[in-house]
């Protein structure tokens, strides 16, 4: 993706594994590679690291060496596996002046933007409630929530800012998550419990969302999208970029009893072809990146910076946190610490 934007020169890449690191190597170009990363920042003067491993739990000791480093970073997603480890690497980044960008691509999209665009012209009417579903594959509960229900969130959050409350139920089996069901989960997400979540968010402005994700209950086509109910219609939208969006102007939200059709929406507005060619896996990330470089050009936030992300990982810890306190929790969380960890704690 880098190779897409403009101003931008790959000069070396780190990896641990022999086969990854010259596969790397080969595909960027590049004449130089390292085995540890922290080598790496060391020796080549670098501006913007890319942080490319899905295992949260390399993300915070890496983001900690780049911010030493004093490089800015783009970064795979989830942010870090627990909130007392985003704010350390929000602090760190904010007191070098350093960005960084995540890769929530559908927070880039042109038609997202759109759309948001249309909804704030009423096509819809006065937004009551975002509800978000996970893939619900074998990963369906806790791991969808983190891995999928993060774009959710992502996209939640772009449309109706920070939520101020959340309310959740965690199960196993049908019923509510215990310390047997507490295990660690892949890809180092860090503790993981539950085949089933259901939450609730309070927005400001009156808004109420929904995430729900049930294990091995995916359908097909996936449900794996967010929709908005407004008070004249709905508006569904799918996670990728410039995937696109629909539009249904039906104040009953059925168009079986309505007639009316659904409408899609690309990035030049509603029922239009979609006059873009940069779509798919590397134009999403390439829209990102580009918002990295105009960001530090431009001395502002990226459009989903480290505190976005931090909110991102808030929501999904408040579903756990909910959970052990068996009752609403207020966002922004007191609790920074693995809310699972506090589960599995000794009794005194």
């Amino acid at each position: 993706a880098f190779s897409l934007v403009d101003r931008v020169e790959v000069v070396a890449v780190a990896d641990r594994d022999p086969q990854g690191r010259l596969a790397a190597q080969q595909r960027n170009g590049v004449d130089r590679s390292y085995e540890d990363y922290r080598q790496m920042l060391a020796v080549e003067q670098l501006d913007v690291v890319a942080i490319c491993s899905r295992w949260v739990d390399q993300h915070h000791a890496m983001l900690m060496a780049a911010a030493e480093a004093g490089c800015h970073v783009y970064m795979e997603k989830p942010f870090c596996r627990t909130l007392a480890e985003c704010d350390a690497v929000v602090q760190q980044f904010d007191m070098r002046h350093l960005k960084i960008g995540i890769a929530h691509v559908a927070v880039h999209s042109p038609v997202l933007h759109t759309a948001a665009r249309l909804l704030a012209d009423g096509i819809i009417g006065e937004v009551l409630e975002l509800r978000g579903r996970g893939k619900e594959d074998h990963r369906g509960g806790g791991e969808d929530l983190w891995v999928l229900g993060s774009h959710i969130f992502a996209v939640m959050q772009f449309l109706a800012g920070s939520p101020e409350r959340c309310f959740a139920t965690v199960s196993q089996g049908g019923e509510p998550i215990g310390r047997g069901d507490i295990a660690s989960g892949p890809e180092g997400i860090g503790l993981l419990a539950g085949d089933a979540i259901e939450a609730r968010y309070w927005f400001p402005g009156g808004v109420t969302g929904h995430f729900a994700s049930r294990r091995s209950m995916g359908g097909r086509p996936s449900r794996f999208a967010l929709q908005i109910f407004g008070s004249e219609g709905m508006l569904e939208l799918e996670t990728g970029y410039l995937s696109p969006a629909w539009l249904l102007r039906d104040a009953g939200w059925s168009p079986g009893r309505s007639g009316q059709r659904w409408q899609p929406i690309s990035s030049a507005g509603i029922d239009q072809p979609e006059p873009r060619d940069d779509g798919g896996y590397p134009g999403g990330h390439a829209a990102a990146i580009g918002d990295l470089i105009e960001a530090i050009e431009e001395h502002r936030e990226t459009r989903l910076g480290a505190r976005g992300a931090t909110g991102v990982i808030e929501m999904i810890a408040a579903v756990f946190e909910s959970q052990r306190l068996g009752g609403v929790v207020a966002l922004p969380m007191t609790n920074r610490v693995d809310p699972l960890s506090l589960m599995l704690a000794p009794k005194v």
